[in-house]
């Protein structure tokens, strides 16, 4: 492993550490480097080799994305498809800790991008890393330094402490300039859906409470969303369990959601309301994860004595997920969870098109 302990006023210095960082990413090794938001770690995202070595590094992931991080949108251009959405981040908010999710053109190993063939896209506004990015000329792996569940990385010693022998072993090179200023991870906004979501991080104030609105243009649409927002809130279903809240009117989408969250977890059995049977019961196999999705319709639940036979507490638990439609009429009967909490509304819009819902999403961690 080198250890490179940079001073950027150094003009010598921090070219000869490009050159070095250059060397390494080419021959398939991982770099540890500094951003404006956490220490990240770098591989050339079109090798195999080098991701082989990063997914090991990073340890369990459950199939999640990584995202790379280019020079210019000019180099963006290059691994995905910008629409009109994703320019307009580029244009405010980038360079920036911001991380652009659109549709992927395969250029990178398949395991960088996500699922639902996207990926994500970082120009830091730290110069360094744009300049190692340029003088490599093509893209690498921007995720953050430390190990899946593990403290975010500040310094170096954040990141060393808090992993194993065999983890440490598989650094490169450390580009390390000292501890950074205690800032939130990039914001990761997904410009694919018919109207971007912030999928990590917030788009308004941070002091608001998480909320977005978006809309939703087709049934692929909504299916699409409940698939994203699985996968962003994945390690709190494995930590605490998850009980997803929908209302709305009939026909709005409550079901059509249901079903993007069984086609998230690879459940093959047939989606269907529970109006009569008050709640239907799914396996699931996910990667290494086993559990459990139940699907509830609470609309004939109007006392806390009905809402206590269905025995809500035993259900919600670490790898299962609780989808509840009508969520309006249990929501004050419900005890205080440690389950995550997402609350979905889903309205008609004002301009009359059949197929478009406006959905609301409050999120309670």
């Amino acid at each position: 492993m080198i250890h490179i302990k940079l001073d950027l006023q150094d003009a010598q210095a921090v070219k000869q550490a490009i050159q070095t960082t250059s060397t390494v990413l080419k021959a398939h090794g991982l770099v540890i480097y500094p951003t404006e938001t956490v220490y990240g770690i770098g591989a050339d995202a079109q090798s195999s080799q080098a991701v082989d070595k990063l997914l090991d590094y990073k340890g369990r992931r459950e199939g999640k994305p990584l995202s790379i991080a280019v020079s210019s949108q000019e180099m963006a251009e290059q691994y995905v498809k910008i629409n009109e959405q994703a320019l307009k981040f580029y244009q405010h908010f980038l360079p920036g800790p911001f991380t652009v999710v659109s549709k992927s053109k395969g250029k990178v190993d398949n395991r960088v991008e996500s699922e639902f063939g996207t990926l994500g896209i970082r120009i830091p506004d730290y110069p360094l890393i744009v300049d190692i990015v340029r003088n490599f000329d093509s893209a690498i792996t921007s995720t953050s330094a430390n190990a899946s569940g593990k403290k975010r990385p500040y310094s170096i010693n954040d990141i060393l402490t808090n992993l194993s022998a065999k983890q440490q072993s598989l650094i490169d090179l450390i580009i390390d300039v000292g501890t950074l200023p205690d800032r939130e991870p990039s914001v990761v906004v997904d410009t694919t859906l018919s109207t971007p979501i912030a999928l990590r991080g917030e788009l308004q104030d941070q002091s608001a409470k998480a909320q977005q609105l978006l809309l939703s243009d087709s049934v692929a649409d909504t299916m699409g969303l409940a698939g994203r927002l699985l996968l962003n809130h994945w390690n709190a279903i494995l930590q605490t369990g998850l009980i997803i809240g929908l209302n709305g009117d009939l026909g709005m989408g409550k079901t059509i959601f249901t079903k993007g969250v069984a086609e998230f977890l690879k459940i093959e059995q047939a989606i269907t309301s529970p109006t009569y049977s008050y709640m239907n019961e799914y396996d699931f196999r996910r990667g290494q994860t086993v559990g459990k999705l139940y699907h509830i319709d609470a609309w004939k639940i109007d006392h806390p004595d009905e809402l206590a036979l269905l025995n809500l507490d035993d259900l919600i638990k670490e790898n299962n997920i609780v989808v509840v439609e009508w969520f309006s009429q249990i929501k004050n009967y419900l005890k205080p969870q440690r389950a995550a909490l997402l609350e979905i509304s889903f309205s008609k819009t004002d301009d009359l098109r059949d197929d478009r819902r406006q959905i609301k999403i409050s999120i309670d961690l």
